[in-house]
């Protein structure tokens, strides 16, 4: 429980001050908020003993002019309780604000340093649900929660020194109940937290499978799975209900238990403090400042239980934000920066598994400046591993991969990465116009250059033909487009960057042959002076590329160009064979 307010107290050290200044507002709101119940007994004191009432020892003899003192008092009083109020909760609300922003930011930006492997094993949904309803239930708790433990606290220090100065008896049986209360309070957190955490871990699931139930709409419809899925999310969703209902019974059963403990200091202080003044032992102008301040004392516990709710659920929420925060990162960069003119790329002995079995063997390959590179083999063979792992999106396991002679293990992400133009299998468009994704990797690239890599990969005419041209916006992941035009788009933001190596991986796949042979064509023509890789099914796409490597079992088990590749009747010519007829 402390840990997590430690982790937060240390990480929000930005704000540490901030949140002093908070505190000192609220407490001080709880003082004049707990001055009235004084008053009260004042104003008894002034009409019981008039003339000889407290006030009238500071020279105010005439029950009048100790009226008007009183009543500026008042003024005084509820102006500044006021006025604390406003302040304590502006600031409040800023720092969980701020604290909200700085998980999110900070969760989100640790993610992407996460290497890709970490994706695999973890639900998109339930990531989405950490960085955006668990810092949400951390923000309501700061909203308000921070405050009214402040004012739980403040309320028995300031009242205590009260009670046990009017009457020490009397104090000690109003506060009886208040052990109870704390001692039951920290043995329902015990109980109530592990349920919380199971609540979020429910919500996270049902958030996973919304998202991932959503993004497969298409598949979901074209299958006729509604059904199915309708009753996949109903059973995820009683669970999520059945985990809050655990919690639920443990929490409702906290603030009618507190109510009964509370009756019975009322009830201490309104019986024997009646007793103290009837026997003159006590003024009634302080009978009554101890029965108005045993409301105000035991009351605001009754809150603790929504409270402690609250709390209970911010830390179960916490918990799992820095446990995301906390996630080690596996793939580390290096500090070396790497040349923005890239010569060879040379492979040696590298091997590589994503678990059980190896996906590459023992690849030895050299790829010089300003060649173009064909990878092709069967399914699975491991072509899209080999560029996986020259932008160390993952690590070899044996072996090592050189730019320059340099190992890419030591150098920066951003050096590495910035001199490659990548397009992969799976095109990532934003919810943008056409202008901001293709200018994705140059954001500074003016409407002319966006223009000039559109026409580059055959979009240009299409881009204009669309309602409003290079500003339309196109969706999100860009799903008012076709797969073609999606990856005729991710070309020309690939074009556009013209990083010194051009990585295409089935990049024509999705277009027809008439938009591939133009693209191919103006592909040659910008590849000229760069070194490019190129991965395909469809062998026509490498045919005129400097040097074709045949991967299979993830083995090169062929090289050469396409006509030497022909001549010698091995796996390529079969590929050929099939994909041609024989032609």
């Amino acid at each position: 429980m402390f840990l997590e307010i430690k982790r937060l107290w240390l990480y929000a050290k930005h704000l540490q001050r901030d949140i002093k200044v908070a505190s000192l507002f609220s407490i001080l709101n709880k003082i004049f908020d707990l001055a009235p119940p004084i008053l009260i007994g004042m104003a008894v004191d002034i009409v019981v003993k008039k003339e000889e009432s407290f006030l009238s020892g500071f020279g105010l003899e005439s029950v009048m002019s100790q009226l008007g003192v009183l009543a500026f008092l008042t003024f005084l009083v509820w102006a500044l309780e006021s006025f604390f109020e406003y302040l304590f909760q502006v600031r409040w609300r800023n720092i969980a604000q701020g604290i909200q922003h700085s998980l999110r930011v900070d969760g989100y930006a640790h993610l992407q340093e996460l290497e890709l492997s970490y994706f695999e094993d973890k639900s998109t949904g339930n990531l989405i649900s950490i960085l955006n309803d668990d810092v949400n239930q951390l923000e309501r708790f700061l909203d308000g929660g921070a405050n009214t433990l402040l004012q739980v606290s403040t309320t028995i220090v300031v009242i205590g020194a009260i009670f046990f100065s009017l009457n020490p008896v009397v104090a000690i049986f109003s506060f009886l109940p208040i052990p109870f209360i704390l001692l039951g309070s920290f043995y329902y957190q015990r109980k109530i937290e592990p349920r919380y955490q199971e609540v979020r871990e429910q919500a996270g699931l049902l958030s996973g499978l919304l998202n991932n139930n959503i993004e497969g709409m298409a598949t979901i419809k074209s299958y006729t799975a509604e059904s199915l899925e309708n009753e996949r999310l109903k059973k995820q969703s009683l669970n999520y209900s059945s985990a809050n209902a655990h919690a639920i019974t443990l929490s409702s059963s906290f603030s009618p238990l507190i109510r009964m403990v509370v009756l019975m200091g009322f009830l201490f202080t309104l019986v024997l403090g009646g007793y103290y003044t009837t026997t003159g032992e006590l003024e009634v102008g302080s009978y009554s400042v101890l029965v108005f301040m045993t409301q105000r004392l035991l009351w605001p516990l009754t809150s603790l239980g929504a409270t402690f709710d609250l709390y209970q659920r911010a830390m179960a929420s916490t918990r799992r934000i820095f446990r995301l925060i906390d996630t080690k990162r596996s793939i580390i960069q290096g500090a070396e920066n790497l040349d923005r003119e890239i010569g060879e790329i040379h492979y040696s002995n590298v091997d590589f598994s994503y678990g059980e079995g190896a996906t590459l063997k023992g690849i030895n390959l050299l790829i010089k400046k300003g060649q173009s590179i064909g990878l092709v083999g069967p399914t699975g063979s491991g072509k899209s591993t080999l560029v996986k792992l020259l932008l160390r999106f993952y690590d070899v396991t044996e072996g090592e991969i050189k730019i320059n002679q340099r190992n890419i293990k030591d150098l920066t992400f951003h050096s590495l990465r910035s001199d490659f133009s990548y397009v992969g299998q799976d095109v990532y468009l934003f919810n943008g116009s056409v202008a901001e994704n293709i200018s994705f990797g140059k954001p500074e690239a003016g409407l002319q250059e966006i223009e000039e890599a559109a026409k580059k990969a055959s979009v240009h005419e299409f881009i204009l033909s669309l309602p409003h041209g290079y500003q339309t916006l196109i969706g999100e992941r860009g799903q008012k487009l076709s797969g073609g035009q999606r990856q005729r788009l991710s070309l020309a933001r690939a074009i556009l960057k013209n990083a010194p190596v051009f990585i295409f991986d089935e990049a024509t796949s999705a277009v027809d042959n008439e938009t591939e042979a133009a693209i191919q064509a103006s592909l040659e023509e910008l590849t000229k002076s760069k070194t490019a890789i190129i991965i395909a099914h469809r062998l026509s796409t490498v045919v005129n590329a400097d040097q074709i490597i045949v991967l299979d079992g993830g083995e090169i088990v062929e090289q050469g160009k396409h006509n030497e590749l022909l001549k010698k009747g091995g796996l390529y010519e079969k590929l050929w064979h099939v994909q041609t007829g024989g032609v």
